[in-house]
């Protein structure tokens, strides 16, 4: 089991796909960086399908304690700047991150960064989930960007490559 730090995008595609339970089950600790709270709650207010965070008893909300000059001069949200640097203040700590440029800086930090695809394919691996494609398909209709190359590759590595019938 790790540890990780959550940004909201992962909480809201789990949460709309009927699968924020898997976090818990998935880890050792969820920490969030309290600008995380603040977009969700904005979005609830603006009527967006989101968790209320002050239920998920699972879920600790902490401050970055030291300043990251790096991670400050970079263009990324909020959300994401804060938990990139919260994971990388505890080293081991896995980012659950969705933005490719998040990501791409936390490879650059040898910080592990995983998003919701990762995430739904490691929770199949784990026998949490029977299968991926149908929440990469919810996803979708979502409005989850997932190419069709990206979409083939996911249910490969779930296992699931002949059950996929829009792969590119």
């Amino acid at each position: 089991m790790r540890d990780a730090v959550c940004d909201t995008s992962i909480l809201q595609y789990l949460h709309q796909i009927g699968c924020l339970h898997l976090l818990p089950s998935m880890t050792r600790s969820v920490v969030v960086p309290p600008s995380v709270p603040v977009e969700i709650e904005n979005g609830r207010l603006q009527g967006v399908d989101l968790p209320e965070i002050e239920k998920l008893h699972w879920v600790q909300v902490m401050n970055p304690t030291k300043p990251h000059r790096f991670l400050d001069a970079v263009k990324l949200g909020r959300g994401e700047r804060d938990v990139l640097k919260l994971a990388s203040e505890s080293p081991g700590t896995v980012a659950f991150l969705d933005d490719r440029t998040a990501r791409r800086i936390a490879n650059e930090l040898s910080i592990p960064a995983i998003g919701t695809l990762g995430l739904l394919v490691e929770a199949k691996q784990l026998g949490l989930i029977d299968a991926v494609e149908p929440y990469l398909s919810d996803l979708q209709r979502l409005g989850f960007r997932c190419s069709g190359q990206t979409r083939a590759m996911v249910l490969r590595a779930a296992g699931e490559a002949a059950l996929d019938s829009n792969t590119l």
